[in-house]
């Protein structure tokens, strides 16, 4: 009997050749596509696997477990990855190699393989979750295999292929990008984008219009969570109410979208050492950020929002790097889950030609008290006590100041 593998399937050049270059090499494949909410045909796609030799195809609908348990639980951390990116493909990765996982144990095999460059990080998150959940996994990864490199330098020798192969694809040497899109974002990158300094040009972006082209009234949009997760959506201009996890993000995408809203160009550095140019686009994931971060600023301590400030950089790397199932992300998560048990209220923004603006926020749990903080109420704080608080921060400065100064006439004298 032929071994089974479960391919990890998009119906791009790389996997329709991979898996049409496994069946060749004795090898049963089942397919197994993710619905991420990318915006493909998945009927075609499921065609061109069986066409291209798959002996059984997989299309899982992921969208709502990937909103409610991967994107929502990210954004309640404030994961940003280098300050700007908020990891639209990184976060898509642990379900999509989990559910593969899924279907390996079903059809009783341990080979696993997905079409990942050896340049890049989706690699490391496919492999290192496999390995989570399936300890002696066989790894087919074959763009870091002998056999794959030597018959495949590029493009050219996959289209070749395709074509001696009579593999149906939809691509050729002139497209200029490659394109990942899942829910929270699609991203372009590679080909002309690798030169820094080209400007993208306005016919690529899919997701978002741009600024100048959209809408040139405001949005007044409220955006309702609970512990930490968005609950609700309140369109305040046109009278709209949204509930329901998948409703919900995909009518943030729809608004934010179109008042030109998450755009990003950046330079990222990967894994691997490799710096990346990546264009993309998320527009509800821009606005949940902004959002959710503004209503932590009235329902957490100080110092709750100052470690979560730090941690925040931190498990932006452990997703981006791949670690989403690690013991460290865990840990991470449940001081996280802790945080937000007091997340609960509203934000009110105004969504106009690319900008987020916040009027205001409300919660019941707010730690903000009107009185103490006005300059024209005492409201319980005597000012005087300020005097000895100051006093002792300021211990440190004085005994430096007389050291300094101790050090400079001896200097002087000398």
């Amino acid at each position: 009997m032929k071994e089974k593998v479960v391919l990890a399937y998009s119906g791009g050049l790389d996997t329709s050749v991979m898996l049409k270059w496994l069946v060749n090499k004795g090898y049963n494949v089942i397919a197994f596509i993710a619905d991420v909410g990318q915006d493909d045909d998945f009927n075609k796609i499921n065609e061109k696997a069986i066409m291209s030799g798959a002996s059984k195809v997989y299309v899982e609908d992921l969208k709502k477990e990937f909103v409610e348990k991967y994107i929502f639980e990210m954004f309640k951390t404030n994961a940003i990855y280098e300050s700007k990116y908020l990891l639209g493909t990184a976060i898509a990765r642990p379900i999509i190699a989990k559910k593969q996982v899924d279907i390996a144990l079903k059809e009783n095999t341990k080979i696993l393989a997905h079409g990942c460059t050896g340049k890049g990080n989706d690699q490391v998150r496919f492999e290192l979750t496999w390995m989570k959940f399936l300890p002696d996994v066989k790894i087919i990864s074959p763009w870091k295999e002998d056999d794959w490199l030597s018959e495949f330098k590029g493009r050219k020798d996959l289209i070749n292929y395709a074509k001696k192969e009579k593999i149906p694809i939809d691509v050729s040497l002139k497209k200029p990008y490659s394109t990942d899109e899942n829910l929270l974002h699609i991203s372009y990158e590679s080909g002309i984008l690798e030169n820094t300094s080209f400007k993208p040009n306005e016919n690529m972006f899919k997701l978002t219009k741009s600024p100048k082209n959209a809408p040139d009234k405001e949005i007044e949009i409220i955006i309702e969570f609970t512990r930490g997760i968005p609950s609700k959506i309140i369109n305040k201009t046109e009278n709209i109410e949204i509930k329901g996890s998948l409703n919900l993000f995909n009518y943030l995408n729809k608004v934010a979208g179109e008042n030109g809203i998450g755009r990003i160009d950046i330079v990222e550095n990967r894994f691997v050492g490799i710096k990346s140019r990546g264009v993309y686009e998320t527009p509800a994931g821009t606005i949940l950020y902004k959002a959710h971060q503004d209503l932590e600023s009235i329902t957490l301590d100080k110092d709750v929002i100052h470690l979560k400030e730090h941690f925040a950089p931190i498990i932006a790397k452990l997703i981006y790097n791949g670690f989403w199932f690690s013991p460290e992300m865990e840990m991470l998560m449940s001081a996280i889950n802790k945080s937000q048990e007091n997340v609960t209220g509203e934000v009110y923004l105004t969504l106009y030609k690319g900008n987020i603006i916040v009027n205001g926020r409300k919660s019941k749990y707010s730690l903000y008290n009107e009185d103490l903080s006005s300059m024209d109420i005492e409201g319980g704080y005597n000012q005087k006590d300020a005097a000895g608080f100051i006093k002792i921060t300021g211990l440190k400065y004085k005994n430096l100041g007389a050291k300094n100064e101790t050090m400079g006439t001896k200097l002087q004298v000398e």
